[in-house]
């Protein structure tokens, strides 16, 4: 199985964290190739910054468009996500909704630690998006400047240590999410120190797409993630263009009768 596991920031440090991490998730079957995001910010604290990283997305994941069987979208809030769905025939899931699912399978309640109170509008929007607004018990975040996006585990680990204790004992969490790519290995310097299970995005994002993609389950050729209809375009990239065409094509392409039942 070859994953493609996207950075939708231009922080090269980030990187290496969702590398390291992503081996560590990985089964001994699954090939990783992780990319970073062309252009973009630093890391992605709000809506507009979250739309930015959407388009470096989208051209990666162009770029590899037919040699992958699934992508990773490794930033929490999932930039781009769903509508980059519609692109590819093959699973593009988001750390966000792989993390809240294994969350809630997990417990009734969960809590996300989120590295700065900036981003924390965003992720509420990116919960009630998936209908899971009700079983959000908090979003508790660090409220210090940032020294280093690379180095926030480090800085920060007691703080986040302790909003995660806060989330079980203050806000009835039954699942501590450890929200977003700079804290990618964190859960598990941490395992044994929170009294509740803790998901880590990037792990249950490599593991979700596993599942996922053995599932088998085809692909979006109509519905509401189909791709989007023929029409005039320009300017879009070489490898934007193709997969496009390319998706459309499929959607055209004759599908199969299924058996009918005697």
């Amino acid at each position: 199985m070859k994953l493609l596991v996207i950075n939708p920031n231009i922080s090269d440090d980030v990187t290496a964290l969702i590398e390291a991490e992503a081996l560590r998730s990985a089964g001994p079957d699954t090939e990783l190739t992780v990319r970073t995001a062309a252009h973009g910010v630093e890391y992605i604290e709000t809506r507009f910054e979250s739309l930015i990283a959407a388009g470096a997305v989208a051209e990666i994941i162009a770029e590899y468009h037919g040699q992958v069987d699934g992508v990773v979208v490794a930033a929490f809030g999932d930039p781009g996500m769903p509508a980059l769905k519609e692109l590819v025939d093959a699973p593009v899931i988001g750390i966000t909704e792989a993390a809240l699912c294994a969350a809630a399978l997990q417990g009734q309640r969960f809590s996300i630690i989120a590295i700065s109170d900036r981003i924390t509008a965003w992720y509420r929007d990116c919960v009630e998006h998936f209908g899971l607004g009700g079983r959000l018990a908090s979003i508790r975040s660090i409220n210090q400047s940032l020294n280093s996006i690379g180095s926030v585990q480090a800085d920060f680990k007691e703080t986040l240590l302790a909003l995660s204790r806060q989330a079980v004992a203050e806000d009835g969490a039954d699942v501590v999410i450890l929200a977003g790519a700079p804290l990618a290995g964190l859960a598990r310097e941490l395992e044994g120190q929170i009294p509740v299970p803790v998901v880590d995005g990037i792990s249950a994002g490599i593991r979700m797409t596993e599942a996922v993609v053995a599932l088998q389950s085809g692909f979006h050729r109509q519905g509401a993630f189909a791709p989007p209809p023929v029409k005039r375009r320009r300017g879009l990239s070489e490898n934007l263009d193709a997969a496009l065409a390319a998706a459309q094509a499929n959607v055209t392409a004759p599908a199969a009768r299924p058996a009918t039942r005697k």
